[in-house]
């Protein structure tokens, strides 16, 4: 396998001409810095390309990969999520667990994509019960989310074609246990790479 820095250049090689950064970053400015060897702040600017475009799975593969190979281990996990995203999509949403003594969880938990709660996304069972879909979660920018704080989180369908008619605005109620664990807003739908 090659180098960390040989996969940022590879995954720079991918991005069209007219793609930025948050900050106005363009891919022959990440070139410059990648003739100083500056891997960490080459590394940032190709993450924050992700901010701003929808990026092929292969981008994220090279960035997943350099980033495990420098032990950035939150990074390549993130890398990963947003790997399939591209392959599969997802959800955006805004998150308030239920508080401390008013729900299930008593502790913060890692905003890191392990955690795969159940949701009530509006489906039934054929006798009018509640039917919950699967979803891993990602907390933006933090790494650990606590009861009764709210957040911009990310989720992941386990079962995408369940999903498929959860639309920007609608409340979903998020389940660890038999009891709702907190509730959610979608603020936006992420479409696979390529897919609109």
């Amino acid at each position: 396998m090659p180098d960390a820095f040989t996969l940022l250049l590879q995954a720079a090689d991918l991005l069209p001409d007219d793609a930025r950064t948050p900050d106005g970053g363009t891919p022959s400015d990440i070139r410059d810095c990648a003739r100083g060897h500056d891997w960490e702040f080459v590394f940032d600017l190709l993450l924050a390309m992700g901010r701003t475009r929808s990026l092929p799975p292969g981008y994220w593969a090279l960035l997943a990969d350099a980033a495990e190979q420098a032990g950035r281990e939150r990074a390549a996990r993130w890398c990963g999520w947003r790997r399939g995203e591209a392959e599969r999509g997802g959800l955006r949403a805004e998150l308030v667990p239920t508080g401390p003594g008013e729900g299930p969880r008593r502790t913060p938990f890692d905003g890191d994509g392990r955690l795969r709660p159940m949701w009530d996304i509006g489906l039934r069972t054929p006798d009018g019960g509640l039917r919950l879909a699967v979803a891993a979660l990602w907390v933006e920018d933090r790494p650990l989310l606590a009861p009764g704080a709210s957040a911009t989180v990310r989720l992941a369908p386990l079962t995408p074609e369940l999903w498929h008619s959860v639309t920007v605005g609608q409340s979903l109620t998020m389940y660890e246990t038999r009891e709702p664990g907190g509730r959610a807003r979608v603020i936006g739908v992420v479409p696979p790479f390529g897919g609109g």
